[in-house]
């Protein structure tokens, strides 16, 4: 029994069976050698090929031989075909159409879902509108005025203002150039007025594209300068209490949320289109998450989807809020908008 838990013993330690007698003696010099590198190359990382199949770390301390385990891995598998089946499911028997992606800008994982479907942004464009501007000026030289309208287009969704600054930009083709600055291969404009406001409002794009425009904010890959990214991020951080609703959702306890949101009521059809975009940020580490819809019947149906997208795709993309999974983030009531008109052919923002 003694001689079983020796055998055993060596055998976790060593990775291999120990060797006979007879290959002892016939190695002693080999061995000498062997147990003098041993000695001076601590710790020892090895592959143990018997009874552990993982990493593990020898340490010699004090003459003793300790086993240490290695950390249990952070990362958890993202089941992309399971969560494409969930949104399935939940949008099932509705017939609009939604678009969604997601990134974990720290491990570049990430999940689509018909993310290359163009569809319209409604107020969410106004980021690229005052990010375009930023690439002709910096936030510190765009003078007052034009910062107010600014302040006023992001936090609060103004439309006049956004008319002002889409002037200032070079309306649709001035919008179509800095969509490709940016990158944004499937965003595009249409000229002219819709209704009493500029076409804004109907700027076609994809989920995919706006979550590579949250990664330009986020990150510094693009053309803009950190303090004109901070300047845009945080109007994002303080949009009105009623317009925090959205991709928030899928936030956890702690952080950070940067977003707009638009929804408009389709003249033609009477349905809305909602959608969401921005960043949860906390210790460092950014998600960028794009939802964006058409075809519900009311916008506190279309916000209620949007969101229930959002929360899947976030717990999913990072495993859950860890000990307060589930705790809901306080956010201000959806569907309270300030006054005003979204853009073309809309009833709302």
């Amino acid at each position: 029994m003694a001689l079983t838990a020796l055998v055993v013993g060596w055998t976790f330690l060593c990775g291999h069976p120990p060797p006979t007698p007879g290959q002892g003696a016939r190695s002693a010099p080999v061995a000498a050698r062997a147990a003098k590198a041993a000695t001076a190359a601590t710790p020892v990382a090895y592959r143990p090929s018997y009874l552990l199949r993982s990493w593990a770390t020898l340490t010699r301390a004090g003459g003793k031989t300790q086993l240490r385990s290695p950390p249990r891995r952070q990362r958890h598998a993202l089941d992309a075909a399971r969560l494409t089946r969930a949104l399935d499911r939940h949008l099932a028997g509705w017939p609009g159409r939604l678009s969604a992606a997601a990134a974990d800008l720290g491990t570049g994982r990430g999940f689509r879902y018909h993310a290359d479907e163009r569809m319209i942004t409604a107020s969410t464009v106004k980021v690229e509108i005052l990010m375009g501007l930023l690439l002709t000026a910096p936030w510190r030289e765009l003078g007052a005025h034009t910062r107010r309208l600014a302040d006023l287009m992001i936090r609060a969704s103004d439309n006049r203002a956004t008319d002002r600054l889409w002037e200032l930009l070079g309306y649709a083709a001035g919008l179509n150039r800095v969509s490709w600055a940016f990158g944004l291969r499937h965003t595009g404009a249409v000229d002219g007025r819709c209704v009493d406001l500029y076409c804004w409002g109907v700027v076609r794009t994809t989920a995919a594209d706006q979550v590579r425009l949250m990664r330009l904010l986020a990150t510094g890959a693009g053309p803009l300068a950190a303090a004109d990214r901070a300047a845009v991020l945080s109007l994002m951080r303080r949009v009105l209490p009623g317009q925090r609703w959205g991709v928030s959702a899928g936030a956890c306890p702690g952080d950070t949320v940067a977003l707009k949101n638009g929804w408009l009521r389709r003249i033609h059809n009477h349905l809305w289109v909602i959608a969401s975009v921005g960043l949860i940020s906390r210790h460092g580490r950014h998600y960028a998450i794009a939802v964006l819809s058409e075809g519900s019947a009311t916008m506190a149906d279309g916000v209620a989807r949007v969101e229930r997208v959002a929360r899947t795709i976030m717990t999913a993309l990072r495993g859950g809020c860890g000990p307060t999974a589930g705790a809901p983030v306080r956010r201000a009531a959806a569907g309270r908008a300030v006054p005003g008109g979204q853009s073309a052919g809309a009833t709302s923002r």
